[in-house]
């Protein structure tokens, strides 16, 4: 039987068996999300006047995504979405926002008061229900479609794009990347996301997607325009934190690379539950990240590799070391990684820590190694000479758009140690040039990013022509007329870089 047969309702024996074990629990979910969209089609025509948008009213977007558990990247990606489309589309008495959260304490107030609805842990019900309550679907994971963390997650992406495809509204994915996918998810994305256009944050994503036969253009991540509240409270987070206004400041934001996939368990979760065996491995719900000897090694190499290369550095140039974890999850590699460097460095974790807090202490430092993409992404605008230490292709993606692969490693390089500390003490010496380089790449993907929203504009207009559009944004094709207000720096910034700011 092939993986699109498999995604076919089938027997309430099979679907029993299935049940019984939560092995393919993947399957399981990805055939109700499968069941869900199949049951959407089938209700389509019986409500296709009542579910369709009418002039006179706002229209109401649901944004699907990661949020409320303090990834920072994945809330900074969707505060720059609300903040681009409430600027293409208009105010709220034209576009009413909802945002997915697992936890909306975790997000308040970041999403420029759009609605936050809870994500249950089982989601096609609650999607198959709330598309039906909304005129459109922007997916806004960076990690849309690939099967490297979670392969629910992806499958919560194909939900909500396949519901909106099977009830003819918009559905289109922002900046999202594709990757490598598991047999039946990229069935799952052949097939239901057909109707849907995919904004892409890479060519390498594009090369996915079309081979998959789904509607693709080139965009970008959308976290490029994101300004902190404070921008001076990064300051005085390393002031507090011992920091003597002199010395170069480097940032570390280490993972632990080695332990995704997240993948169901029902043997663990029993053993969890009755004995609460498995907590290093717990993810959420049944699912455990991928564990065991191999992982623990594996680990222990990296964050040592980056520790030695961090403590002869900072004894070549008397340097103030802080660790940052981007997600709440990094805690764990940032403590690994503070006890290798012998204790007592600051922490600046996401978990304590709000969006506004870490980009702005981001953009305070001399020098970033990363393996965060966003961690990246975010400190650019403020030119922060940045090293990637890669697990897959986000980072690796970007820092060849930089021209910067000698600054880029793989977590299980070999020679990660002396690379990392070759790279670090070339950097100092390199850092006007590097700077230089990564301010054309930012202008470069501003100009993209306005080209993301020019096409999301051109997509929509010709599905509601009835939308009351700005006439400058129908007339214009300057990717520039559809980018939110720049910062002051942004825009000193395009200035200094003409040639990477040309549209034409």
């Amino acid at each position: 039987m092939n993986e699109s047969m498999r995604l076919r309702p089938a027997p309430a024996r099979w679907a029993l068996s299935k049940v019984s074990s939560f092995s393919d629990a993947d399957r399981w979910l990805q055939w109700s999300m499968a069941a869900a969209i199949e049951t959407a089609k089938a209700r389509y025509p019986f409500q296709k006047e009542d579910a369709a948008w009418k002039p006179g009213r706002p229209f109401r977007m649901l944004l699907a995504g990661y949020n409320g558990s303090r990834n920072t990247g994945a809330d900074v990606r969707v505060a720059e979405i609300v903040r681009q489309l409430r600027f293409l589309l208009g105010d709220r008495e034209r576009l009413a926002l909802s945002v997915l959260s697992l936890d909306p304490s975790l997000s308040e107030g970041y999403f420029d008061e759009a609605e936050q609805l809870v994500l249950p842990k089982f989601f096609p019900a609650f999607l198959y229900e709330q598309v039906q309550k909304h005129d459109g679907v922007v997916a806004c994971e960076g990690s849309m479609f690939k099967s490297k963390f979670a392969n629910a997650l992806s499958t919560m992406m194909v939900g909500a794009l396949g519901l909106a495809g099977a009830e003819h509204k918009i559905a289109v994915g922002y900046g999202g990347e594709a990757g490598v996918m598991d047999p039946s998810l990229e069935a799952l994305v052949r097939r239901y996301c057909q109707s849907t256009l995919v904004l892409a944050r890479s060519p390498q994503s594009r090369e996915v997607l079309d081979r998959l036969g789904i509607r693709c253009m080139l965009g970008t991540d959308s976290a490029w325009t994101f300004e902190s509240r404070d921008p001076q409270q990064g300051r005085k987070m390393l002031e507090d934190a011992g920091w003597d206004g002199k010395k170069p400041v480097i940032a570390v934001a280490p993972i632990n690379p080695f332990w995704w996939p997240v993948r169901p368990d029902l043997w663990r979760f029993t053993q969890y539950k009755l004995r609460s065996a498995h907590e290093e491995s717990h993810y959420a719900s049944i699912y455990f990240h991928h564990s065991g000897e191999d992982v623990v090694q594996a680990q222990r190499r990296y964050i040592d590799a980056i520790a030695s290369a961090l403590r002869t550095f900072r004894e070549k140039h008397s340097a103030f070391v802080v660790i940052v974890g981007m997600e709440a999850l990094d805690r764990k590699a940032c403590e690994q990684l503070d006890r290798a460097l012998g204790g007592g460095n600051p922490l600046f974790v996401s978990d304590q820590n709000d969006m506004h807090a870490m980009v702005s202490m981001l953009r305070q430092v001399q020098m970033l190694v990363a393996s965060r993409y966003h961690a990246i992404v975010t400190s650019m605008p403020a030119g922060v000479p940045s090293i990637g230490i890669t697990m897959d292709e986000r980072i690796r993606n970007l820092m060849i758009d930089r021209g910067h692969e000698d600054y880029l490693f793989n977590v299980d390089a070999p020679n990660l140690q002396s690379g990392l500390l070759d790279a670090m003490l070339r950097m100092m010496g390199e850092r006007e040039q590097v700077t230089q380089e990564i301010e054309a790449c930012v202008v470069r993907n501003l100009r993209r990013m306005g080209g993301m929203g020019l096409a999301f504009l051109r997509h929509f207009a010709e599905k509601y022509p009835d939308f009351p559009l700005q006439s400058r944004l129908r007339e214009s094709e300057n990717p520039w007329d559809f980018l939110p207000p720049l910062s002051a720096k942004l825009t000193q910034m395009v200035e200094r870089h003409p040639d990477d700011a040309a549209w034409r």
